[in-house]
């Protein structure tokens, strides 16, 4: 009954904060898990209770089935032999698997309201036809019994990493696909992004008793288990036989756990937030750096939460395993034998994804860059704040794209994420042009604008899967502006930015600057001109399409608004007058927030 009610109160939450015209589905899994540590393999239940909230009939419905990525000729496999550039961490790896090192998860029975359907597997998706149809606003339910092998393959998930960490749970279990107003997402895993239902997890874990287990979700049996997970004061039984740990989370996307006889555990609390778990296999490659990591990871969501939007939920951990750093809810997995500054920038990076992916729910296969460039961007401004560093922590990424794009191999970043040529145009595309997609937004509608759009968006969207539009018309309503113009641009195009000055003529009481644009990207223009005597004035050209203009940023400089300049035309000339004498300097964008390819002709002074 009281599962029964919590499933309700998550169904009532979920259709009362989505936005009037965007319905989403609900999903309440609770799982059986035993595992056998010596075969490395496990059987399990799952019951699957599914709210369909969509306003169709649905008369199919698909489940993710990821360990069979990890088997000779699956698609992951052949994509990773034939890409330009394979992931080191796969190669060819996958195609030597034996039999006994292959991953696989295989479907034993599977019941609709009690009753057995038909189904059929195809590689990393399983289909299910149904007899009946589950109607719209109702809900059903799955029964399923399956088995499962570990892969020896650690691609995010897997076993016996090469820190050592045993058993790194990641995409391990049968999990339905989002059903969405765009349709089913039964995309085949290839190793890129993920996409899932809000829903509730209850899944216990019965594993033998020597092993440590971390992961998503809060440990209900704690007095039972221990190994640092226990409250102050409790005794812990210690056991012979396996144990069973017991997990519950509500309003999260997926279930990430991992499992190692010789991990550590530790905690942070973070002062009016979440409790921060650390769980590690302590030795001289990770005692120092992992023992300062927490007060880092204290200060990273304090500030996270002060500037971008609270984190909801009373737990998170970092634990150390995968095969590099990847995010899940209320956890992630991590490489642990880092130098401390590696350290703190993977933990600080995968955390703000709790953030980017698993609040907001972003269909990051479809908008990878809205999961991975808004967290890139906001890692590097906490990371100017753990380390009071006010320099550009955002040039890294202007330099990767500025690289791709001079290879000729760039593509668009709405591109879905599976289907880009080369990892290095995917990984730029989501991470480097995703960050100054916001950096340089934050250009056009100005700083203030920016932060509270920024944090808007967050409080408006969380728990709701945003995509694009959802994101810009925020941005939009806080600025005043119109920036369709911009998305458009910067996300759908493989176009770039290029602004020059042209020429600068001039006599004793005026001077004319003639501006270009090179580049077919058009942006509103900060241009600073700097007399001889020391002074500087600011001029602001805003662009035509935008229908507004930013607020002025310097508090200490004069800016002149001219007139804006319609995209249609390469160049802008306007005269200044010489009442502050004579000219040293003139240059476009002085706070370096423009993706502008070619920065030499940004600049004329005086003289050269």
């Amino acid at each position: 009954m009281k599962q029964l009610l919590s499933i309700f109160i998550l169904l009532i939450s979920l259709q009362v904060t989505a936005q009037p015209d965007r319905w989403q589905q609900a999903v309440a899994y609770t799982m059986d898990i035993n595992m056998d540590v010596k075969k490395h393999q496990f059987t399990g239940t799952q019951h699957l209770v599914y709210y369909n909230n969509s306003p169709d009939t649905l008369t199919k419905v698909y489940y993710h089935l990821y360990f069979n990525a990890f088997q000779p000729g699956s698609m992951m496999d052949v994509r990773s032999r034939n890409i330009a550039d394979p992931d080191s961490r796969v190669g060819d790896r996958i195609f030597h698997l034996k039999a006994d090192e292959i991953g696989y998860q295989k479907i034993k029975s599977l019941k609709h309201d009690g009753v057995s359907v038909d189904y059929k597997v195809a590689g990393t998706i399983l289909e299910v036809t149904l007899d009946k149809p589950i109607l719209p606003n109702s809900h059903t339910t799955f029964d399923m019994d399956f088995e499962a092998q570990v892969p020896l393959q650690i691609r995010r998930s897997g076993r016996d990493n090469k820190e050592g960490i045993d058993y790194s749970m990641a995409q391990w279990y049968p999990k339905i696909s989002e059903y969405d107003y765009m349709g089913w997402h039964p995309n085949p895993y290839v190793g890129r992004e993920f996409h899932g239902v809000w829903g509730s997890f209850e899944v216990n874990i019965t594993i033998d008793p020597c092993y440590i287990i971390g992961g998503t979700g809060y440990l209900q049996n704690a007095n039972e288990i221990g190994h640092g997970y226990q409250e102050e004061g409790l005794k812990v039984k210690k056991q012979k036989k396996d144990v069973t740990w017991r997990f519950k989370a509500d309003k999260i996307m997926d279930f990430v756990w991992t499992a190692d006889p010789d991990y550590t555990v530790t905690k942070k609390q973070v002062p009016d937030g979440p409790l921060l778990y650390f769980v590690y296999q302590k030795n001289k490659e990770t005692e120092e750096s992992w023992a300062q990591l927490p007060n880092y990871m204290v200060k990273t969501f304090q500030y996270m939460s002060n500037r971008f939007g609270t984190y909801p939920y009373k737990q998170y951990s970092f634990i150390q395993g995968g095969d590099g750093g990847m995010e899940y809810p209320m956890a992630t997995l991590v490489t642990g034998n880092r130098k401390l500054a590696s350290l703190i920038s993977v933990s600080v990076h995968e955390g703000i994804h709790s953030w980017y992916q698993h609040l907001l729910g972003t269909n990051e296969s479809l908008y990878c860059w809205m999961d991975e460039g808004f967290t890139v961007y906001a890692s590097n401004e906490t990371k100017g704040f753990l380390y009071n560093d006010n320099k550009d922590r955002h040039q890294g990424s202007f330099k990767g794209y500025k690289q791709l794009v001079e290879s000729g191999n760039e593509e668009p970043s709405s591109l879905h994420a599976d289907h880009f040529n080369t990892n290095w145009a995917y990984g730029t595309a989501a991470y480097s042009k995703g960050s100054l997609f916001l950096h340089q937004l934050s250009y056009i509608v100005g700083m203030d604008a920016f932060n509270k759009g920024m944090k808007k968006y967050f409080d408006t969207w969380k728990f709701k899967h945003p995509n694009p539009n959802d994101f810009i018309r925020i941005m939009e309503k806080e600025s005043g502006m119109v920036l369709d113009w911009y998305l458009n641009y910067w996300i759908n195009t493989t176009k770039t930015i290029d602004y020059g000055i042209k020429s600068v003529v001039g006599d004793d009481s005026k001077t004319s600057i003639t501006l270009e644009r090179i580049g077919e990207i058009p942006m509103p223009i900060d241009l600073q001109v700097t007399y001889k005597n020391g002074k500087t004035a600011l001029y602001y050209i805003p662009l035509r399409i935008m229908r507004g203009e930013k607020p002025n940023e310097g508090t200490n400089i004069t800016r002149i608004v001219k007139k804006d300049w319609a995209w249609t035309n390469p160049t802008y000339t306007f005269e200044i007058d010489n009442k502050e004498g004579e000219i040293s300097e003139i240059k476009i964008d002085p706070s370096a927030r423009m993706a502008d390819i070619v920065k030499g002709n940004n600049v004329y002074r005086i003289g050269d």
